[in-house]
This record gives structure tokens, sequence and C-alpha cells, in this order.
């Protein structure tokens, strides 16, 4: 399944080590007028080599846009994006052809297709998700315009973790350290250890939190198309993600219903709730609060490390991979989350 969506689809297409990336976004309104430095921004914050703590792959991830555009409004036609991998190196992974990677999508895609592209994952890899940001940042200035931001920011890499309640966070706030933590003394930390795994051969994980700011209070269908069934269909899209809660989350699960029910109050701006623990959906639809939620990501899945596995015929091998990854994605998976939220 290569797209998402209902009145607006998003298709995707393209390989880690192919010519080109893409996606097609159906279903936009027409008259919008595009922003192109807006999404050359947004792709800046997830393109490689921009830091330290990132990938050296050097891909510029410059966008072309050669449909659904007239004189830089939206037509209502179908809007294409592409990118071009400058920087590919597919004979790097000739070795790992046989080979069936710890943690990589290896061996089910084999199983799944019965053929796969070893080039550095090809469709399994997340190099595709720059389109995805293409596109998902052409609907977030869309809801902009209406008054409704989307926030995400680093909030835990391994077991630095922020303790603030979930809030939005302007971008130069975010955007204030190379690790997208708007926290300045943790992210100092976690840029240590990153560096730090790094320096070992390994990878880390960790916690990205998101807030959608100014959703009205009545948005989503109760039973199997709740908002958070939706938001948990896009965000469980993206690569490396093992885990979502909404609001209060899994800690909920520990305490009594008097500590996180969600009283009703009357203000100057409406009925609101005193708390957020339901994270600004109940039933499945908007309650006017903040919509907040937490995405899990594991380590990189690509270490220098030593590693036993098999290749193709079973034969035990140990493999010690080379070649350009993160040693932790939490910084460049900030605006893949914002897109596909």
């Amino acid at each position: 399944m290569n797209s998402i969506g209902n009145r607006l689809i998003l298709t995707s297409y393209g390989e880690s080590h192919g010519p080109t990336i893409g996606a097609v976004l159906d279903g936009f309104p027409s008259g919008f007028e595009l922003d192109m430095d807006y999404i050359q921004r947004q792709l800046d914050r997830r393109k490689p080599g921009q830091s330290k703590v990132s990938t050296q792959r050097k891909e510029s991830d410059v966008v072309f846009v050669d449909s659904g555009v007239f004189q830089a409004k939206t037509t209502g036609a179908p809007i294409h994006f592409y990118l071009h991998n400058q920087d590919a190196r597919p004979d790097d992974y000739q070795e790992l052809k046989e080979v069936y990677r710890p943690s990589h999508a290896d061996f089910s895609y084999e199983k799944r297709y019965g053929y796969r592209d070893h080039r550095g994952g090809g469709r399994s890899s997340a190099r595709v998700t720059a389109a995805w940001v293409a596109a998902g940042s052409l609907a977030q200035q869309y809801l902009e315009s209406k008054n409704i931001k989307i926030c995400a920011y680093v909030r835990k890499i391994a077991t630095i973790s922020m303790d603030d309640d979930a809030r939005f966070y302007r971008l130069e706030e975010v955007d204030s350290s190379i690790v997208r933590c708007p926290n300045p003394e943790l992210s100092k930390q976690m840029e240590n250890l990153i560096a730090e795994a790094k320096e070992n051969g390994d990878s880390l994980g960790g916690v990205i939190e998101c807030v959608i700011q100014g959703l009205k209070a009545g948005v989503g269908n109760p039973v199997f198309d709740k908002l958070h069934a939706k938001l948990a269909h896009a965000m469980f899209s993206i690569n490396a993600v093992k885990g979502l809660e909404f609001g209060g989350g899994f800690a909920m699960s520990e305490r009594r219903g008097s500590e996180v029910n969600d009283s009703f109050e009357a203000t100057d701006k409406g009925i609101k709730t005193t708390t957020n623990y339901s994270g600004g959906i109940q039933g499945g639809i908007s309650n006017g609060m903040d919509i907040s939620f937490r995405l899990a990501f594991k380590p990189t899945a690509t270490i220098a490390k030593e590693q036993r596995t098999v290749d193709q015929s079973g034969k035990e091998i140990v493999l010690q991979a080379k070649g350009r990854h993160d040693p932790c994605v939490m910084p460049r998976a900030v605006p893949i989350v914002e897109s596909m939220a």
C-alpha cells in the first residue's frame, strides 16, 4: 500500500538509491498559494548531512513540482513532488545482496515479494520520507492558514528526557539545538550521548512529542474512524516507530480515574477541560484542547558493531556494517512527524 488518505491522498514512490523519490498529493484544494520556501525549509530540517549527529550522506533535497500548480497557486489537480538522489552509492551495498541485516526489512520484504532491492533497503528506507515531508508541508501550510498549527520536538533520547507537560513550541525554540529538543541543558546532554554512541559504533532511540494547536472540537468520526486511529495509521507508517501514546498515555494505566479524568469548565473562550490527560481526543473526536501524542523510535538498525546474522542460504556470518547512517534518527524525524500529522 503506497497511498494514505481519504479526501487528501498521498501516494509515495521511489527507492533509497534509485534516481528519484517522490509523491503525488491528490485532492488538495484549488487556489491556494504555494510557499516553496516553507516546503524547502521543512525538507532542510529532514535532509541528511545537516549536523554532526546525522548521517553524512550529502543530499541537497531540493524539491521540484511539475503538476497541479499554475502561477504559484494550486489548481485542484494532483500535485507531483520529486527529488533527485544525488549522493546515492548503490555499489556500497553489493556485498549485502544476499545478507539479512539484523532488524532491517531485508528478510520480510524478500518473503513478501520474492525479490528485493538491496541498495540501502530500497523501498523500505526512510529516504523515501523526504517526499512525504514535501507533500505534508503543503498540507501544514494550509492548516496554518486556518490557525491550526503543528509542532513536534525531541522529548527523549535514550534515558535523557524532558519531564515537562506537552506544550506547543515555536520553530525557533525547537531548532535552537541540533537535536531539536527545546530544553537547552538536556539537548546538550543528548548531543553528547549521541556522539558517544557514534564513537562506539552504536545507535540510540528516543521519543518525539507532537502537539496540534487550534483544532476545534468535533473533528473525527466515532468507532472505526477515530481521530487518534487515523493519526496512529500515519504515525506507524513512519520508519522505526515502535510505540504511540496520546495524552497521559501508558502512565494512566497505573493511576485511578479520579486522578486522570478531565473535568469540564466554562471559560470566556468556551467550554474547556481543566486537564488534558485525554490528549485532546475523547470518543475518537477532538474536544478543542491541544492534541498531544508521543512516538517511541527504536535505535537505528544499522550500526558499526559486529553482529551475527545469516545469508539467503542460511549460512551464519558476522556482519559489521559500513556506510553513512544516523547514530540517532530523532532530530531528522521531527519534520516527518509534523508532515504526517
